[in-house]
């Protein structure tokens, strides 16, 4: 395990700048708003403050207050912020992002985990706090060829027990994360002693069982909020390096893409996407893709799910994550949470939180509902 510290050159930064300014806007319909993908005036302001005000450098600052390290992790090299918690027995708290997200989601609540005593807060419920790139994002390694997130899942676990030592940890994850997270919970439950999910991503290999189940999976196949984003999806699972060609030569193709699952999955006011994210957020969020040239081994996740199994989790035999297992609901998530029957079906429920506002970007919407509610759950576990 080695220190890192990101520092990206000039020379990059002024390729990616450029590129952006040099765009050749084409037609677009004038009455779409962002009905056909993401709004071309939007898309003009926002190139345009990343040409002319936007500074990487300042966010790479912020990230770097941060211990950032790699280590070889199953032939990953594997990055990851880890943040030492405060008092005698800090809990291990293990963060996993997902797509479009990376690890810079996490920046503005890591320090509140690890030292909650300087936010006014009880320095008992400190965390250690991990949070790595997923391999194939950010500044990770890439694997030869996909992976889904059940090996993802052991690459995590082997992080945390093989290279950190922790023999005990909680998982938390949005999006990608929470399947992930799923995985530990039932792969490694000697290890993973529970799990804090935003995203219902899994499914029980027995399908709806009540009527009030089926409505829910028919919701869930016909509702535009769900059928409309679907493209993404499938282009990823399925053609990943199709994509690639065109997304890797563009700065603004990836923004372009990104920036509509921000405003899709957030719970913005009034469609200003503005409402929930901030131009620097977004574009530092973006730049993590584009510095390390990782657009398209992040795609590949979709591709290595399919491999997988899709969405099933677990067997006849074993349907269930039986480590305790807290569900973080918020409402403009961008897949309908299933009934409480099918969710304690899949998974050991032990807390279940109904979230008042916020979407699937909760830990830079809602950070404090979130925090409180990992905070919450990890004291029963004490």
């Amino acid at each position: 395990m080695k220190p890192f510290n990101i520092n990206i050159s000039k020379e990059t930064l002024d390729f990616i700048r450029k590129k952006v300014a040099d765009f050749p806007w084409h037609e677009m319909p004038d009455d779409g708003g962002w009905d056909y993908g993401t709004n071309l005036n939007y898309m003009k302001e926002l190139c345009a403050y990343w040409i002319n005000s936007y500074d990487w450098k300042i966010h790479e600052k912020t990230i770097n207050q941060f211990s950032h390290f790699k280590a070889p992790v199953e032939g990953i090299d594997m990055h990851f912020i880890m943040e030492k918690g405060s008092g005698e027995n800090p809990t291990p708290l293990l963060i996993s992002h997902g797509w479009p997200g990376s690890f810079v989601e996490s920046i503005g609540i890591i320090e509140r985990l690890a030292h909650p005593e300087r936010f006014g807060g009880n320095e008992k419920d400190a965390f250690n706090v991990i949070v790595p790139s997923l391999p194939g994002f950010g500044f990770s390694g890439r694997p030869s060829r996909p992976y889904g997130p059940r090996k993802i899942a052991g690459i995590l676990n082997a992080l945390m027990v093989d290279v950190l030592k922790y023999k005990k940890y909680l998982a938390h994850g949005a999006d990608w994360g929470s399947a992930i997270s799923s995985w530990l919970g039932y792969d490694y439950p000697e290890n993973c002693k529970g799990i804090h999910i935003c995203f219902p991503t899994m499914r029980h290999i027995d399908g709806p069982q009540t009527p009030e189940e089926e409505e829910w999976a028919r919701e869930c196949e016909v509702q535009p909020r769900v059928v409309l984003q679907n493209g993404y999806r499938t282009q990823q699972a399925t053609k990943p390096q199709t994509l690639s060609y065109a997304m890797m030569d563009s700065p603004v193709g990836v923004a372009a893409w990104i920036v509509e699952k921000f405003h899709a999955w957030s719970d913005i006011k009034n469609d200003d996407i503005e409402s929930s994210h901030t131009k620097d957020g977004m574009l530092t969020n973006i730049m993590i893709y584009l510095v390390t040239k990782t657009f398209n081994t992040s795609t590949w996740i979709y591709y290595g799910r399919r491999e997988e199994g899709e969405r099933i989790l677990g067997t006849k035999e074993r349907p269930r994550v039986e480590v305790p297992t807290a569900a973080a609901m918020f409402p403009a998530e961008s897949f309908p949470w299933p009934p409480y029957s099918y969710a304690n079906r899949l998974y050991n429920i032990t807390q279940w939180t109904k979230m008042p506002r916020g979407g699937h970007f909760s830990s830079l919407e809602e950070p404090e509902l979130l925090l409180n509610d990992i905070v919450k759950f990890a004291r029963t576990l004490r």
